[in-house]
């Protein structure tokens, strides 16, 4: 579509920044994203009549249904680069073909906890003790550090989690002597670990020497004319450049990219629609996840001028409720926080929504009409024919579906069914996890919770050494070595 005054206004107020932008159509949806190195250039490029002979048909059918865009800047390329997978992979935009599968950025991992501590590359960050670097948007320059920081500070390559003598006999970092073979006793565990540490500090940036040097080297090949060797030299330090610099980890969308085209007048037309005194300025929504009725769990997001505010998301185990019963469920979340919010005197909010249609609306009435709360505006949302469920109507109302009003209930809707899946998910693989010990003959219940009080996850006490096993109340020295040569054959 031609650009609009409106579009063209926001155009010519962008920065000459790094950052991402997102393309949205009529619905409000975001149909593409993309990154940007001048986010001014780079936006009103697709806005020049003169530039659409060269463009093809994806293209051109790209920018006819544009109708707004969003924008966000950062610090760096790299910034933006992150940010846009991480965007796309949430959104998953019609326009967009790169980062839709489920690969990641490569990272570095250290378990410093590990009895001879090793850099790995991984791509999933779990909760497991160690410690990351990265993501690194380039592989191949970590890959290439890495080389660098093995030779620097004499660090092992080789796979084993606990190397030893049989091991060291056909290592070639050993062989030469790139590693101080801490397997053998080259070096104790102690002299190691500190060659480790020392590592993690150049990664986290502490590199300015290196390069210094390196840059003099650089210099000193090109004046002998050397300029394949001043070229290798110079390469390796663009590599160090980018793999310690500090890039942003986005984990969650930024707080402060806006996600529909107009929140205010979206709360306007909610308020109206459902006939409150004024906009619902915070909205709390929840929602139930279990599977066959077990890792019940419920989340409440919470939603301040039509954005997420996430300090104020809470999550709950659900306790007094036998087998499956989402009814009983939501009661039991909605007595549970807003006894919390009256007892503290927490600010209350202007609309609840619950993730579901009649059942759920009066399980969650029944419970806010003992707390003495039920004056506050509270509705269900069906998902089937998105359906809205009001008490005392016998009718459900309907919105159009390219009302904003409906749109800020569903993101509110979506976002705690999100959450609570997330919730019940980190439950089942830790239960997965803890599994494990079951198979242990001769570890009953409380001798397994004390050790995973002590160590927090099996992951943890894998690398724990028998002492320290012995250490923890219920245990002595053979069952402790018994556990531990059970855990490192299930490595």
């Amino acid at each position: 579509m031609p650009a609009t005054d409106h579009i063209r206004n926001k155009v010519s107020q962008l920065p000459h920044k790094p950052g991402i932008y997102l393309m949205k159509d009529r619905f409000g949806t975001i149909i593409y994203v993309g990154k940007a190195s001048d986010l001014r250039k780079r936006v009103s490029q697709y806005f020049h009549p003169s530039r659409r002979l060269g463009w093809d048909l994806k293209l051109n059918a790209l920018v006819e249904a544009i109708h707004d865009f969003d924008i966000h800047a950062v610090r760096t390329e790299a910034d933006a680069l992150l940010l846009e997978s991480k965007l796309i992979k949430e959104f998953k935009p019609r326009y967009n073909v790169s980062f839709k599968d489920d690969k990641r950025f490569l990272m570095l991992k250290v378990n410093l906890n590990d009895p001879i501590p090793r850099f790995s590359l991984t791509r999933f960050r779990q909760d497991d003790g160690a410690k990351y670097f990265g993501p690194f948007t380039s592989g191949g320059a970590i890959k290439r550090t890495m080389t660098i920081v093995r030779r620097q500070f004499s660090l092992r390559g080789c796979r084993p989690l606990t190397p030893n003598e049989a091991d060291y006999k056909h290592c070639l970092y050993g062989n030469l002597k790139f590693c101080t073979a801490p397997c053998v006793g080259n070096v104790t565990l102690a002299q190691y670990k500190t060659q480790v540490e020392s590592a993690c500090e150049f990664l986290s940036g502490q590199c300015t020497e290196m390069i210094g040097q390196l840059e003099a080297e650089m210099k000193l090949a090109a004046a002998k004319m050397d300029f394949e060797a001043a070229a290798k030299i110079r390469d390796t330090i663009q590599d160090l450049k980018r793999s310690t610099a500090n890039n942003r980890s986005f984990t969650r969308v930024p707080y402060t990219l806006p996600l529909a085209l107009d929140p205010d007048r979206d709360l306007i037309e909610l308020g109206e629609a459902l006939s409150l005194p004024a906009p619902p300025r915070r909205i709390e929504g929840f929602d139930i996840s279990n599977i066959s009725g077990t890792f019940k769990v419920a989340s409440m997001v919470c939603f301040v001028n039509g954005r997420p505010d996430r300090n104020n998301y809470r999550r709950y185990k659900i306790k007094g409720v036998e087998g499956q019963d989402d009814f009983a469920s939501m009661a039991e979340t909605i007595r549970r926080r807003y006894k919390r919010v009256k007892t503290d005197q927490l600010p209350p909010p202007e609309l609840i929504l619950i993730d579901g249609g009649k059942g759920q609306l009066n399980a969650a009435m029944a419970e806010l009409e003992k707390l003495d709360m039920a004056t506050i505006p509270t509705i269900g949302l069906a998902k089937e024919f998105e359906e809205i469920y009001r008490p005392g109507e016998k009718s459900p109302l309907r919105l159009s579906h390219d009302t904003g009003a409906l749109k800020l209930l569903q993101r509110v809707r979506d976002e705690a069914h999100r959450f609570a899946n997330t919730y019940n998910a980190q439950l089942r693989l830790k239960k997965i996890s803890e599994s494990l010990l079951d198979e242990f003959s001769g570890l009953g219940e409380k001798r397994k919770a004390a050790l995973l009080k002590k160590f927090k996850s099996v992951q943890r006490l894998r690398t724990a050494t028998e002492e320290e096993i012995a250490a923890v109340p219920g245990f002595g020295g053979m069952i402790a070595a018994r556990l531990k040569e059970f855990l490192v054959a299930r490595t």
